[in-house]
């Protein structure tokens, strides 16, 4: 049923700016909005994470440390720290994006920096530019834990673009 209720990304407009702003104040809006966001993109929704705080170019995400996102240590599994790197970096460039950009991410380096346990939080700001002029950029995101010390430090390597026009029918 979600998934009737989810934008094109291809379409104009920016649908992400557009449901944060409209569901983060709300009762249950930011976990609504989560949800949104991991039913659009599948893999980015397997790990669970929440979305806290988004705005252009900044955002905060947040993962629960459960069995479900852990490695044979007991900490959250390198592969859950990609993925909520790659989510934080892309939903502050997503918010930031003009009406009629849109972006991928081309590549992404990260550094694991101390095992990772307890509640997580990826921080993300970076300048977003104001156009769909072709360009790379590089988005930085760092993850910390519950007492504030990194556990990881990645860098998206992002291309930005025009959306695809519509065709004639």
């Amino acid at each position: 049923m979600l998934s009737r209720l989810l934008p094109n990304i291809e379409e104009s407009g920016n649908p992400i700016r557009v449901a944060w702003d409209r569901l983060h104040a709300l009762p249950g809006g930011v976990r609504l909005f989560s949800r949104l966001v991991g039913t659009m993109a599948p893999y980015t929704g397997s790990i669970g994470a929440q979305v806290v705080k988004l705005g252009p170019g900044r955002s905060q995400v947040e993962l629960a440390d459960r069995r479900a996102v852990r490695n044979h240590l007991r900490s959250v599994h390198a592969v859950a720290l990609a993925n909520l790197a790659e989510l934080t970096g892309n939903i502050a460039v997503a918010y930031g994006l003009a009406d009629d950009a849109r972006f991928i991410v081309a590549g992404m380096s990260i550094d694991y920096l101390k095992k990772a346990r307890g509640t997580l939080t990826g921080i993300c700001e970076v300048e977003v530019p104001p156009s769909n002029a072709k360009r790379e950029i590089e988005v930085p995101v760092t993850i910390f834990d519950a007492v504030g010390d990194p556990v990881a430090a990645a860098s998206l390597r992002t291309l930005i673009g025009p959306k695809k026009r519509a065709r004639a029918s």
